[in-house]
């Protein structure tokens, strides 16, 4: 007989479901690493080039393309997003609540 599995709803953030350190931190590289990936593509530049542009190794491209990217500070992958030809902004304004604020990526 089957045992059921109980199904939880996720808080939204995939890294502190999982338990992981630093939740908030590995979203938010998780999601600029989606958005170089997608300049990389709409500028239809191989690894090669993104490399030259990001300043780095096509096989270190290729890792983070993949998703590893636990070597990489935010401010690099930052620095790699002005890089490919983006300006980045960072705001900063209160919240609206006593609890933890929260990071969020807009582009």
């Amino acid at each position: 007989m089957a045992k059921k599995s109980k199904i939880k709803e996720g808080s939204g953030n995939i890294f502190a479901d999982l338990g992981l350190e630093n939740p908030q931190e590995h979203y938010v590289k998780a999601h600029l690493v989606v958005l170089i990936s997608k300049m990389i593509e709409s500028k239809n530049l191989t690894q090669g080039q993104a490399a030259t542009k990001m300043g780095l190794r096509q096989p270190d491209v290729s890792k983070l393309l993949k998703g590893r990217f636990e070597g990489f500070s935010l401010e690099r992958l930052l620095n790699f997003v002005r890089a490919l030809g983006s300006n980045v902004e960072i705001k900063i304004t209160p919240g609206k609540t006593e609890r933890e604020g929260r990071i969020l990526i807009r582009v």
